[in-house]
């Protein structure tokens, strides 16, 4: 697959010297990086310390994006209009697409670990920038392609042959799009901010529009299936000012019957011009001094000496003093001060956690109006009558969850190694601190915001509510880590685990305890003497498992370690 697509990409030789590469030298890098590629041992279904090279990545990759793909061709099923079930299509596809570049490709942009090799070689600029596009556009349309297949076929039972020739190029010029656009991005802000921080930059712009695009998948309100088998293209003409939409016009070209908006077709040769002219501008004024801005990334930034003088009294830092006020020994201290400092500096992980606070306020508005026949106005209105608050109240959990799953791994984990260099005689003390970081830093003031929402809404009566809410998902976060999450934090590398039977039995259980205390709280709910009697004995619970997660000994933290 990938010698298919390094040579298809290879065959444009002429538009890439007149873009100021070398052409031997292009191909020679990408060679190079797309065997080392497939040369990474897979992330599922492998130990770590195997580290055997795959030669079925790419296969892999293949047949699970296929599957994903299924879905994609839906459109082209409900509707009869290509133009319409196109734009649907693109839409779809270019969220997707644009999430998937902001989180995942970022990194071979800005990739630093072979500047030793090539940087001093005489390679210039704009080769080792094309060689960065062609890498991450070939990674790209290795998605592209087996994600659209299905959608292929449908096209060619509802719109015949013509159509089947004609899909890849509406395809293509999407996926040019996608990519130059986010790359056009990533190098005005490599070019506008300072090396030291442009990681810090980017990973909150990664954020923000993550954030973005996300909530504008799912904010807009739930369309009925009814009015989605009505809709016709005239009946959504903010439809014109998407790129989808541009780039579906270009189905006039083969289809005299293809239904457009008046008076839009020219946009069909705006889709065609613009992803070049993304290109010509970012090759011709953002590559440039593209190895001088990147090699500064990772040049250390030497603070200026503090010449004011240092505050002896108080405690210290906030953070040390919240360390020394809630733990008592010293590797308690040690694990909530390495998690509080670590969860700031760590990009990954920050990208992977602070979207979570948007995500759950978001699809709690989704959920709230779909499959409604009611505005959002009356859902409101009549929003202090239900019970919807505990259905929020329960989502918070999924911060907490997402911050202790990501809180054992990084990329730097085989600094860990003073861990196990110390005299610490019960492991379990750091994983206690650890967790206390995790819960006082993200959960408690997100559950404590959540909570004066919903006491504003349905009253002050749920102040109850609120607190058998926040112990029961501590319970059932302290639960989950006590049987699958015993590792010390950033410790692990970035792999999915390699579970055991056992492990994954007892995770079941946890999952059936998450629905009981849901459902229990529902009961409860009915009845104030009930909810009270629920969070002592959930409080009690609580205790009895942290006990056994706070005294974890080595051997835990072995088998922890080994179901990687």
């Amino acid at each position: 697959m990938n010698k298919i697509l390094r040579f298809l990409v290879m065959l444009p030789k002429g538009l890439w010297r007149a873009l100021g590469a070398d052409v031997d030298q292009l191909n020679a890098i990408l060679t190079v990086k797309l065997k080392m590629d497939d040369r990474k041992p897979l992330s599922f279904g492998r130990q770590q310390r195997s580290q055997k090279p795959s030669k079925y990545t790419s296969t892999i990759s293949f047949i699970f994006t296929l599957a994903i793909g299924l879905v994609y061709m839906l459109p082209f099923i409900i509707f009869d209009n290509v133009v319409l079930a196109s734009t649907m299509f693109l839409t779809m596809m270019m969220v997707f697409l644009t999430f998937g570049l902001i989180i995942d490709f970022s990194n071979v942009l800005v990739d630093t670990r072979d500047k030793l090799i090539i940087f001093p070689k005489p390679v210039n600029d704009r080769t080792i920038f094309l060689s960065r596009l062609l890498h991450i556009g070939i990674y790209f349309f290795r998605i592209v392609l087996p994600m659209s297949l299905a959608s292929w076929i449908a096209v060619g039972f509802t719109h015949g042959w013509k159509a089947v020739l004609w899909f890849p190029v509406p395809l293509l010029l999407m996926s040019f799009f996608c990519l130059f656009f986010v790359m056009g991005c990533y190098l005005l802000l490599l070019r506008l901010s300072s090396p030291q921080r442009f990681k810090e930059t980017i990973s909150y712009f990664q954020v923000a529009f993550s954030i973005l695009i996300f909530g504008s998948y799912f904010l807009p309100r739930a369309i009925q299936s009814s009015a989605v088998m009505g809709m016709t293209i005239n009946t959504v003409p903010w439809f014109k000012y998407f790129p989808s939409y541009w780039i579906a016009t270009c189905w006039s070209w083969v289809d005299g019957k293809a239904e457009l908006m008046p008076h839009t077709q020219w946009l069909s040769f705006l889709a065609l011009v613009l992803p070049f002219l993304l290109l010509w501008f970012t090759v011709r004024f953002l590559a440039p001094q593209f190895i001088a801005r990147l090699s500064g990334i990772d040049s250390i930034d030497v603070p200026k000496a503090n010449t004011k003088k240092v505050k002896t009294a108080g405690g210290g830092k906030f953070y040390i003093r919240l360390a020394n006020l809630l733990n008592r020994s010293d590797e308690a201290r040690a694990g909530f001060m390495i998690t509080w400092l670590q969860s700031n500096r760590s990009r990954t992980f920050r990208m992977r956690v602070y979207p979570m606070f948007a995500f759950v306020p978001i699809y709690f508005v989704y959920l709230l109006t779909m499959n409604k026949e009611t505005s959002f106005a009356e859902t409101w209105e009549h929003l202090p009558q239900t019970k919807t608050y505990l259905l929020l109240l329960y989502m918070t959990g999924t911060v907490i969850m997402n911050a202790i799953n990501y809180i054992t791994m990084s990329e730097q984990y085989k600094a860990a190694w003073p861990y196990y260099s110390s005299p610490v005689t019960v492991p379990g003390n750091i994983l206690a601190g650890s967790f206390k970081a995790i819960w006082l830093k993200y959960f408690f003031p997100f559950i404590a915001v959540i909570g004066v929402f919903v006491m504003y809404v349905w009253g002050l009566h749920t102040i109850i509510d609120v607190l058998l809410a926040m112990a029961n998902v501590t319970l059932y976060v302290v639960c989950v880590m006590r049987v699958g999450h015993r590792s010390l934090p950033f410790s692990m590398p970035e792999q999915i685990k390699n579970s055991g039977g056992k492990v994954i039995v007892r995770m079941f259980f946890v999952f059936i305890l998450m629905g009981i205390l849901g459902f229990g709280h529902w009961i409860a709910s009915m009845f104030w003497w009930l909810e009270i009697l629920f969070l002592v004995l959930t409080l009690i619970f609580t205790w009895l498992v942290w006990d056994g997660y706070n005294n974890t000994d080595w051997k835990g933290i072995k088998a922890a370690e080994d179901a990687y």
